[in-house]
Order: structure tokens, then C-alpha cells, then sequence
């Protein structure tokens, strides 16, 4: 039996889709195929993220942002948006047999690690409570 796919989707793929996707791995990586992209892709991951993400204890390896339309044509179990602009942009670009929206603010707006540091930790959370409740 194939596991359950879950795509993470936000604007340029560089901070809130990637650390959900490095999350989901960390606690599910068995139970999931999980992947992430943007409606508009940025040319590199932010930092920030990759250093929340380190020092959260996950393994973050090579991530490079990724366009919605690398996955053209392919269904996923689930979408899940980080942000309202990717939802409005998302809803003709990901198949998706469940569509989940998770508004979490842009950590690069605020200077600084802190906002990376929320992002993680309001992600950490609901990323617990999906894999609670779409275990199979």
C-alpha cells in the first residue's frame, strides 16, 4: 500500500514549505510522502530557516526551492497552504483529494530569527496534530 503524499505550498517555496516539509519528514518521514513548492519560486532557501530547522534538531539536507509546476499533472493526498496568497493561486494549479489551509505569517517579514523561530513552532504543532490525526 502506497502512503499518503502531502504537499506543502506557499509563495516562493523559501521558509514556511520548506521547514513544513523537513518537519513532516522528521516526525512521519515513514507514513508520508511528503514534498513542498511555490506559486512563485525564490532562487534559494532563506537561511534563517535552514539554520530554525538545524537547531530544531531535523536534518535539513539540500533544500532548493521548487515551482507548483514541477508537479503538474500529479495528485496529491494532501495540500496544505501556508499562505493566503498561495491558497487563492493554488486552487488551479495542486490536485489535491484534501485541501488544508494553515495561514502562518511570513517569518521573513520581521528582521531577525524570532519569526523563523514562531513559523517553526506553530508548524511543529499542527504538523503533530495532522499526523494524529491522518494516520493510517
Amino acid at each position: 500500500m502506497s502512503r499518503p503524499s502531502v504537499l506543502f505550498l506557499c509563495t516562493e517555496n523559501a521558509s514556511r514549505s520548506q521547514m513544513a516539509e523537513v518537519l513532516l519528514r522528521h516526525q512521519a518521514g515513514d507514513l508520508f510522502d511528503v514534498y513542498s513548492a511555490g506559486t512563485q519560486p525564490a532562487d534559494e532557501v532563506d537561511p534563517r530557516a535552514i539554520r530554525a530547522i538545524e537547531f530544531f534538531g531535523a536534518e535539513v539536507g539540500q533544500p532548493k526551492p521548487k515551482s507548483i509546476e514541477s508537479f503538474a499533472g500529479r495528485t496529491f493526498d494532501f495540500v496544505i497552504t501556508l499562505c493566503d496568497k498561495s491558497l487563492q493561486s493554488c486552487q488551479n494549479l495542486a490536485q489535491a483529494k484534501e485541501q488544508l489551509h494553515w495561514n502562518i505569517p511570513d517569518p521573513r517579514a520581521q528582521s531577525g530569527d524570532e519569526g523563523f523561530d514562531k513559523a517553526l513552532t506553530e508548524l511543529n504543532e499542527r504538523i503533530k496534530f495532522f499526523v494524529l490525526v491522518n494516520r493510517r
